[in-house]
């Protein structure tokens, strides 16, 4: 997965993978969703990122699955 934030458009695009994407769907007006041949998602468009998202807030944290006995 990889995050691209382009400050010159206040965009963000979340690409889940590299599959070329044949169909976009608008969730609303600044939220786009790309699919692949399968339907599958390929990526993920937010537009207006700042106000929409809080992009400026931005963080990761990788969660380790519980061990289990």
């Amino acid at each position: 997965m990889r995050i691209k934030y382009f400050a010159d458009t206040d965009t963000t695009l979340i690409e889940f993978t590299t599959s070329p994407p044949v169909e976009t769907r608008e969730l609303n007006e600044n939220i786009y969703l790309d699919l692949d041949a399968d339907g599958r998602v390929v990526s993920l468009t937010i537009e207006h990122a700042r106000q929409t998202a809080g992009i400026d807030e931005f963080s990761y944290q990788r969660v380790s699955a519980p061990a289990y006995t």
